[in-house]
């Protein structure tokens, strides 16, 4: 495969290769029932929330261990067969497809928080423990975990993927929240990346690299994240817009005065309609900020009579509050749900999703100009952005049964992407390569950092077992 080469149009072509009956019953000796290769239960971790259709993973393991972790993929080494770790499978760029085949390793059990560390603001959890789950357990202690995909991800998933979401502009990302991790390595080794100090410059960077590199560098089974004492005061409110420029004006001027705004996303008028629609909501139809403000009374106020003054300069109307609880859990619920709300507007049909990220000074060259774009061409798309860290998505809604509806919206992505690059941003600022970004990774690095890449994975996976076919190819 080539830099240019779609990769939508070679997953047909991919052939995977059968479990080897000496492995299938190997599996099943050491774990029993929690080895499936039942076709409901490979069908359900053959597929994530991405547009393609693979045929299942081989064989499905329920691991409940480190240690299960570890008999697994001393067998696939043995065998020489892919292993693809599992959270809950809400990835959305093909990451947990069996493209070669192999076993889909379900950690989902592995869902225990292990200690909570209070006074040092630490929680060290297993992979499968997920975002809301953990912040249950640790609520009592007055501290939470900012990250916020969206979707109720595991903690290892987005380890994993690198994942950010809509509190990123203030709270950073998993890059910047992981401490450290246990990883197993292809071989079957423990390794333990970093430690509990919030810093360290003892050798290579590894817990970094391990974090984003998507199930093909090692498979995740412990998890040291960061926690913040949670806001004396919290905020929420939504401003409209008269046109979406004036939306993307006023959230550049926010974050260039340096107001630590919690969450800034923006919807645009399509987008708010297809949610009103599905979550039975009646925003105003418009370009819409959805922000929150966190911090003590006096310092919240100050950051909203600042968001105010600056989107009213801009037009802003209509600005409207949610104080309680309830009322912003509805509001971003709603928010959460967008994707769904887009997906259910169109019956049958698949998203093509982008989710680009720029320099907060090109914001608006990137976003309007991808407007402009879907609108010309006529498809249905939706709009949402964690614009206040310059991170936009665009869901290019297509009918499965049109190859020439999927040709459209890959053709619309590939311009979105090239116009980030040219303006200094990535391909994907939260979702990963996976398989649906493959294309655009040596135009965002160059293909000698792309060989570096390669000369990594080759030296801690020689048999390219984990999660092969992903983020390039060997």
């Amino acid at each position: 495969m080539n830099a240019t080469t779609p990769i939508h149009t070679l997953l047909p072509t991919i052939n995977q290769r059968p479990l080897p009956d000496e492995l299938v019953v190997a599996l099943q000796i050491h774990f029993g029932d929690r080895c499936s290769t039942a076709m409901v239960v490979r069908e359900q971790h053959g597929r994530d929330e991405s547009s393609f259709d693979v045929p299942p993973p081989g064989a499905v393991v329920f691991a409940q261990s480190t240690a299960d972790v570890v008999l697994v993929l001393q067998l696939a080494t043995q065998f020489k067969v892919p292993v693809i770790p599992f959270g809950v499978g809400t990835s959305l760029e093909g990451h947990l497809l069996a493209v070669q085949g192999g076993i889909s390793l379900d950690v989902s059990r592995m869902n225990q928080v292990l200690s909570i560390n209070a006074e040092d603001l630490t929680v060290t959890v297993q992979p499968g423990v997920t975002r809301k789950q953990l912040n249950e357990a640790v609520k009592s202690t007055g501290l939470f975990f900012p990250i916020d995909p969206g979707a109720d991800a595991t903690l290892g998933g987005m380890a994993a993927t690198r994942a950010s979401g809509t509190n990123a502009v203030r709270y950073g990302t998993m890059r910047e929240n992981v401490l450290a991790l246990e990883v197993v390595t292809a071989s079957g080794e423990v390794i333990r990346t970093g430690t509990r100090a919030r810093k360290s410059a003892a050798g290579y960077d590894l817990t970094r690299l391990m974090v984003g590199s998507e199930g093909t560098l090692g498979v995740i089974t412990e998890v040291t994240v960061k926690l913040y004492p949670l806001p004396e005061a919290v905020m929420a409110a939504t401003c409209s817009f008269g046109s979406l420029a004036d939306a993307v004006n006023a959230t550049i001027q926010i974050i260039q005065l340096g107001v630590p705004i919690a969450r800034c996303e923006l919807l645009d008028a399509n987008t708010i309609r297809v949610v009103n629609a599905h979550s039975k909501l009646n925003l105003r139809e418009g370009s819409m900020l959805l922000m929150e403000f966190h911090g003590s009374p006096a310092s919240v106020k100050e950051q909203v009579d600042t968001v105010q003054a600056i989107t009213t300069e801009l037009g802003g109307q209509a600005f409207e509050w949610a104080q309680t609880p309830e009322e912003r859990t509805r509001l971003w619920t709603a928010r959460h749900n967008a994707y769904f709300a887009g997906v259910q507007s169109r019956p049958g049909c698949k998203a093509i999703t982008t989710d680009t990220c720029v320099p907060i000074s090109r914001l608006a060259d990137a976003l309007l100009d991808s407007v402009t774009e879907a609108q010309q061409a006529g498809i249905p798309y939706f709009l949402v952005g964690h614009v206040g860290d310059g991170n936009f998505h665009m869901g290019y809604l297509i009918d499965p049964a049109f190859p020439e509806e999927r040709a459209l919206a890959e053709e619309l992505n590939r311009k979105l992407v090239a116009r980030a690059l040219q303006l200094g941003g990535t391909c994907t600022g939260e979702h990963g390569v996976g398989l649906h970004k493959m294309e655009f990774l040596v135009s965002e690095t160059g293909s000698g950092a792309v060989d570096m890449m390669r000369t990594i994975k080759r030296a801690l996976d020689p048999n390219n077992i984990l999660n092969p076919g992903k983020i390039f190819t060997l």
